[in-house]
């Protein structure tokens, strides 16, 4: 039977990607595949044509892009019944690491093609979802400071001039995180986390994972410029000489405090207060096969 595909793709994905698309529309075609082809133009749209296809008429959705533009896909697709494939053309492709997904343009598309579909957990921020995390504090404020036209250019290196930035310009403002068993923490930092990986092949919650039903919150617990360095740097060393990261796992998180910066995936959201659940069973995605 001939598999239906849209393919969701951004053009802009790690400078330009235009060619890298039309490689793997080309690619999928030869394998028999009827693709259906969306090149993004701004913001939004990918989640917003996701959001309108329907089971009857696609097989499969491939989302071709970074981390952000998997993560449109995911909204638009959650509860639809259609399985989300990944082709990573991003600058950081975390998501593509933690499934592993390989970069190359063929062997990504023979893993959408013949890969296996599997039920994932999403994290959930009122009516937004997310595959990989929310950041509150340092690293959401950071996004915030990210100069769109460096990252065109320099991809991850934008993010570092923008930490150092942050870590130099910005006071850590305290929040209160309450997990959904009641136990109430303070911190000055927070990742709460649905994968092991942050930031490419980093380890932020090595007990976490798609399919586990619950999401990871690593904290900063004191203020100051020193405790968010020593965590960045356990996590850099895997908790080496550093000793470890404060790891708190739950079905959800209350986040509330003073006005501290919220990013999901790598997208700015705002501020807190912010609540956190994981759900479960409303998204598949095609992983390798491991026959």
């Amino acid at each position: 039977m001939r598999k239906r595909i849209k393919l969701i793709a951004n053009p802009v994905s790690g400078g330009d990607a235009r060619l890298r698309i039309e490689t793997a529309r080309r690619c999928l075609e030869q394998a028999g595949a009827e693709v259906a082809l969306y090149l993004t133009g701004k913001r939004g749209d990918a989640g917003e044509v996701a959001a309108r296809l329907q089971p009857a008429d696609f097989d499969l959705v491939v989302a071709a892009g970074g981390d952000g533009t998997l993560n449109e896909v995911a909204n638009g697709l959650v509860g639809r019944g259609i399985p989300l494939a990944f082709l990573p053309l991003g600058t950081a492709n975390v998501m593509a690491l933690e499934m592993d997904i390989p970069f190359a343009i063929e062997a990504a598309c023979a893993i959408a093609l013949h890969g296996v579909a599997k039920p994932v957990n999403l994290g959930r921020i009122a009516d937004h979802y997310f595959l990989m995390m929310a950041g509150i504090g340092f690293d959401a404020a950071t996004v915030r400071a990210v100069s769109s036209r460096l990252k065109r250019h320099t991809g991850k290196f934008a993010y570092l001039i923008a930490a150092l930035r942050t870590l130099i310009t910005r006071p850590t403002g305290a929040l209160q995180l309450t997990t959904a068993e009641g136990e109430t923490l303070i911190a000055y930092h927070a990742i709460v986390s649905n994968i092991r990986l942050y930031g490419g092949r980093f380890v932020m919650a090595p007990g976490s994972g798609l399919d586990t039903g619950q999401l990871t919150a690593c904290l900063v617990e004191r203020s100051g410029r020193l405790p968010l360095l020593l965590f960045w740097l356990r996590i850099l060393l895997r908790g080496r000489l550093l000793g470890p990261v404060k790891r708190i796992d739950s079905t959800g998180f209350q986040c509330s405090g003073a006005t501290v910066p919220v990013q999901i995936d790598g997208d700015d959201f705002g501020d807190i207060p912010v609540t956190i659940t994981c759900l479960s069973g409303q998204l598949e995605l095609i992983f390798p096969d491991p026959d």
